[in-house]
């Protein structure tokens, strides 16, 4: 393993007391002479390790088997097989959601590299091998990656005839081809966190957007379905034939969520046929903004009826007029929060006194209060229609 007093050689510096201290990777390299330049001493890493390869007989050989795998119609399977058959031990490539994309090999546990590109995470490869095979598992990573990306630039190629179609069928022409004319679904996810408005964070924000848009399609792909996708406006959407839906939203969402960092809401439509896209999306967009928890999914059969009324800004008066009438009471919304829990509770009222961790007595006065300042008791099923509308509508 290299030391610390070899790079000294190599930048023509002083060794210092701790030259024995070993490196493996150029942020080792940069820790151990924090004092220099960080590129100057990833480049002196770069040139040992060249100097270390061209001393080996026959590696080029061994670049070139790698390099035509990765340049292979499918890179993973084919570099997966290669490493294995060089090492006699077990290699497998995931994708950044989880679903194995590749392997080769007796199955069983081993190291495992996180594939990274510019931040952002492809996959991960797991290698299962012999010791002396150690200094091959950075290359294969870096090989692991490549393959990745090449995966991934073929699947863009594709997105953007899936992205024309989709459009084509939001904006109402004909029926896509491939999707066959059994029932589709459409989802449509966009990231809980508000986006700054500064340039630079509006394309970062496009850039996820677009990533993420393409996992969901690999995520079809890899179970063999034919699905379409595209980015509209702050939202990524797929199209699919279906079979399962509530299964299926549930594990697309799962997969959007395993292939960023960031929390994603989804709202999945109902069952489809051909036609009807634009409905679809209208549903799927419903969900979405049905959707209160920053990594939830709702399906549209789901939906609360009342979703729509809810959201539309008609119960702004209704909500204004209960609250100012609770309002008087001045307790600091203690009624308040006593109705909403009184609304979702069915049983006694020393249930909901045990609940509330009030006395069942404290619990009738609330009660009795409200109805006073209400004008109407609990019990008048249009008073608790309207107390419903107006504790669940939206500002």
């Amino acid at each position: 393993m290299p030391q610390l007093s070899d790079l000294c050689v190599a930048l023509d510096l002083p060794v210092p007391d701790h030259g024995s201290c070993a490196w493996t990777t150029p942020e080792d390299a940069c820790a151990l002479l924090p004092d220099q330049p960080a590129e100057v001493v990833r480049t002196a890493v770069l040139a040992f390790r060249a100097q270390q390869m061209a001393a080996v007989p026959g590696s080029a050989s061994v670049f070139a088997a790698l390099r035509e795998a990765v340049a292979h119609p499918q890179p993973e399977r084919e570099l997966t097989r290669l490493l294995a058959r060089l090492t006699g031990g077990f290699v497998a490539i995931h994708a950044s959601w989880g679903d194995l994309v590749a392997s080769s090999g007796d199955p069983r546990p081993g190291q495992v590299w996180k594939l990274i590109h510019k931040t952002r995470h492809v996959g991960t490869l797991t290698m299962a091998v012999a010791a002396r095979w150690a200094p091959l598992m950075p290359v294969a990573a870096e090989y692991a990656l490549l393959a990745r990306l090449q995966s991934a630039a073929a699947g863009a190629a594709r997105r953007r005839v899936g992205e024309r179609s989709l459009d084509a069928l939001l904006s109402g022409q004909d029926d896509a081809p491939g999707l066959g004319s059994g029932p589709f679904a459409l989802a449509v996810a966009r990231f809980s966190h508000e986006t700054a408005a500064t340039k630079t964070a509006r394309a970062a924000q496009e850039h996820a957007l677009d990533v993420l848009a393409s996992a969901g399609e690999g995520y079809f792909m890899e179970r063999g379905v034919t699905a379409y996708s595209t980015v509209r406006g702050q939202r990524a959407v797929w199209l699919w034939p279906t079979r399962d839906l509530p299964r299926e939203g549930v594990a697309l969402h799962a997969a959007l969520l395993a292939s960023t960092e960031q929390d994603v809401r989804l709202g999945v439509s109902a069952r489809h046929h051909a036609g009807n896209v634009r409905g679809a999306f209208d549903e799927a967009s419903q969900a979405l903004t049905g959707t209160r928890e920053a990594r939830g999914c709702t399906l549209f059969q789901e939906l609360d009826p009342l979703h729509t009324l809810l959201t539309s800004g008609a119960l702004s008066t209704l909500q204004a007029q209960v609250r100012s009438r609770l309002a008087t009471l001045d307790d600091s919304g203690r009624t308040e929060v006593t109705l909403r829990a009184y609304l979702n509770h069915t049983g006694p009222l020393t249930g909901l006194a045990a609940q509330l961790h009030i006395h069942v007595n404290t619990l009738r006065y609330r009660l009795r209060r409200a109805e006073e300042v209400l004008g109407g008791p609990l019990d008048d099923p249009h008073l608790l229609a309207r107390l419903y509308l107006a504790f669940e509508a939206r500002p």
